[in-house]
């Protein structure tokens, strides 16, 4: 198994990594950040521009056909330069699970149209449990002689007051807990009786609360039924992309960090030169070379299609973990300007911290893990 990008692979991270550098430095995404709308318009074209919108899709719904380690490659780069636009929500979730739904007419349309950069999407998914098991939905869909009535509160929405169009999973039969009765369905943020209360999350995205009251939809609306195993199939390409993401911002408080102990004089010699301070700087090291390793191998498997739900829980719990470590060492080797907002270890941090609290913390993931190993192995 290949763990090394391709030539293709390289070219397209040096493309990205150009543009970022140019366009995309910390100050411009501080005053992107304090916009009126939390992310910048003029970014999100240019990245469609550089092919990202249609990176990941098919290429019969306008996509490039892109593979796992592609997202994988541009996601390290995203996760370094901070990017607050809407790409995880709406090409790696809303996407995701449109990409999954092909033969579906308003699935291809709509993905259609996520591709080309005319429309961003949001899932719909999570409702507050902290963890996003598909089987925990309680959101209810009622069949009705026009369609379907939508019922329910979906927590932490990334972009979902925003976007142009919603992927809702809910429940059409059974109760929470029950993996049957699933379904997802597709709505215009617009519609009436959708109720969307907006935040700023932690790490400065744009996130909202959102409550269906009855709402009306028709049947074409409806996605899929027995959605079960297509939400958790997102939800796990999610992780890896979002990993990325993690190691990408680890790797870059790793450079900040170690930049600036070895310019950053103390008693007329660089702080790094202290035992102390040169052995935390080898701990973020290691730290940073285990999860980007974890990364890249269950990236591999993914490609094959051979990673199994226990190899994304050691992802995510890797990911979290370290990623904890790596941010409390560059703090600290920082003093007390790494808490500032004018320096960006902090809100590298931050993203650290919310990418782990998404889909289940590290610990979560750890007691799957465990789970996991409890449970007797099929016959080979």
């Amino acid at each position: 198994m290949d763990f090394n990008f391709t030539a293709e692979q390289h070219l397209l991270r040096d493309s990205v990594s150009q543009y970022l550098q140019r366009n995309y430095a910390f100050e411009d995404r501080r005053r992107i950040v304090t916009s009126s709308l939390g992310w910048s318009r003029d970014v999100w074209r240019e990245l469609g521009e550089l092919g990202l919108h249609a990176l990941a899709f098919p290429e019969r719904h306008g996509g490039l056909g892109g593979s796992v380690v592609d997202m994988v490659a541009v996601g390290e780069l995203f996760g370094a330069h901070l990017l607050v636009e809407p790409y995880t929500a709406s090409v790696v979730l809303a996407g995701g699970v449109l990409a999954a739904l092909p033969e579906h007419p308003e699935a291809g349309r709509r993905l259609q149209r996520i591709a080309s950069g005319e429309a961003t999407g949001a899932l719909a998914h999570e409702e507050g449990q902290g963890t996003a098991d598909p089987a925990l939905i309680g959101t209810r869909a009622r069949r009705t002689p026009q369609g379907y009535l939508l019922t329910g509160e979906k927590k932490l929405v990334l972009h979902g007051d925003g976007a142009d169009t919603l992927v809702v999973s809910a429940r059409l039969a059974g109760e929470p807990g029950d993996r049957d009765g699933l379904a997802l369905f597709v709505v215009d943020t617009a519609g009436a009786g959708i109720t969307a209360t907006p935040f700023v999350t932690l790490d400065g995205r744009r996130a909202a609360h959102l409550r269906f009251d009855a709402l009306e939809v028709g049947p074409d609306a409806l996605l899929a039924e027995d959605a079960h195993d297509v939400i958790r199939d997102a939800v796990e390409g999610a992780i890896v992309a979002l990993a990325a993401e993690s190691v990408g911002a680890m790797g870059e408080l790793l450079r900040t960090t170690a930049a600036y102990a070895f310019t950053r004089e103390q008693f007329g010699v660089p702080i790094g030169t202290f035992q102390a301070v040169a052995h935390r700087l080898a701990d973020m090291k290691i730290a940073y070379v285990k999860a980007r390793a974890t990364l890249l191998h269950t990236a591999a498997l993914a490609e094959a299609g051979r990673a199994g739900t226990r190899d994304i829980a050691v992802l995510k719990a890797q990911t979290g973990r370290l990623g904890r470590l790596i941010g409390e060492a560059a703090i600290q080797t920082h003093g007390g300007v790494g808490m500032t907002d004018e320096l960006p270890v902090g809100h590298l941090y931050k993203r650290i911290l919310t990418i782990d609290a998404m889909f289940g913390p590290a610990d979560h993931h750890l007691r799957r893990i465990g789970i996991a190993a409890t449970e007797p192995q099929p016959a080979t």
